[in-house]
């Protein structure tokens, strides 16, 4: 059994490289979800284009994302963005609307797992891409524009999603595990 995992002692964990049978590790470690969905769009406030399949990398995320690319001196903490089904679905009865998750402006749709709010958590996508959550993704005015109260209902509890890095390239599929690693 696992001990009370406080937000420091998780960090501390994913940190050191806890195994996952270490009473250190985070009680999220090894948990797994599902890939719903995969939106990437080519350039600033261009529209969301829904994809079954995309090739990741290191150097540019989500292909034909324009996001993804990290820019010189930077360090791509904004390379990819993750959503949960639940915190989308949430927001939307908060606001009484039903917007198509893309619209939040994401790039992968989470459905199953809870995303860990510990950045340096990495996340393992189908066999081979890596992300590491770096932080969350703050929710914009464009919230507002899609429906009043909107960035509200994205603000607590990292509900806006997650920004992340690439660690591992590789090709992602909608359909695909995600699993949680430390």
């Amino acid at each position: 059994m696992r001990g009370l995992v406080t937000p420091a002692r998780a960090w501390d964990a994913v940190v050191s490289g806890a195994a996952l049978d270490d009473p250190a590790a985070p009680a999220f470690a090894g948990v797994t979800g599902v890939l719903a969905g995969i939106a990437r769009h080519g350039r600033p406030k261009a529209p969301m284009e829904t994809l079954d399949h995309v090739e990741v990398t290191i150097e540019g995320g989500l292909h034909g994302d324009f996001r993804g690319v990290v820019k010189p001196g930077g360090k791509g903490r904004r390379q990819v963005t993750l959503l949960e089904h639940g915190d989308w679905a949430a927001a939307m009865a908060e606001v009484e609307h039903s917007i198509a998750w893309f619209e939040r402006r994401a790039n992968l749709l989470v459905e199953g797992l809870d995303l860990p709010q510990v950045p340096g958590t990495r996340l393992r996508i189908g066999e081979d891409v890596i992300l590491e959550i770096t932080r969350q993704t703050d929710p914009c005015e464009r919230m507002e524009a899609l429906a009043p109260g909107l960035k509200a209902a994205l603000l607590p509890d990292w509900r806006g999603g997650a920004c992340s890095r690439v660690l591992v390239g590789g090709t992602i599929r909608v359909g695909d595990t995600i699993r949680v690693e430390v």
